[in-house]
């Protein structure tokens, strides 16, 4: 066992009502969130913290704190200029982190 700290790809989950609103979606839109995902678990700070690390990210997705308050907390991955987005949080445990998706939408 070594005490380096995990790497992604990291773990997502979604809540129950989250897939639920995923799997309801228009083909177009779950391609478009299954390329999000593909961004967020594979991102080694999938908040996107810090000046220019959006960069690395597709145009048509930024990542921000839901609220400006907690900077740590919940954040949203805006999809597509507004027409859809994803609510996540990442815990970054020593074991097993993940991305907990809370919500999904598409327009």
């Amino acid at each position: 066992m070594t005490d380096d700290l995990p790497q992604p790809p990291w773990q997502m989950d979604w809540t129950a009502e989250a897939r639920q609103d995923f799997d309801a979606m228009p083909a177009d839109a779950k391609q478009l969130i299954m390329a999000a995902r593909a961004e967020l678990i594979t991102a080694s700070d999938p908040y996107y913290r810090g000046i220019d690390t959006e960069a690395s990210l597709p145009h048509w997705i930024t990542v921000r704190p839901l609220t400006s308050t907690s900077p740590g907390g919940p954040h949203i991955a805006d999809l597509a200029g507004g027409r859809g987005w994803l609510i996540f949080t990442f815990i970054r445990r020593h074991a097993e982190p993940q991305i907990i998706v809370t919500d999904a939408f598409w327009a």
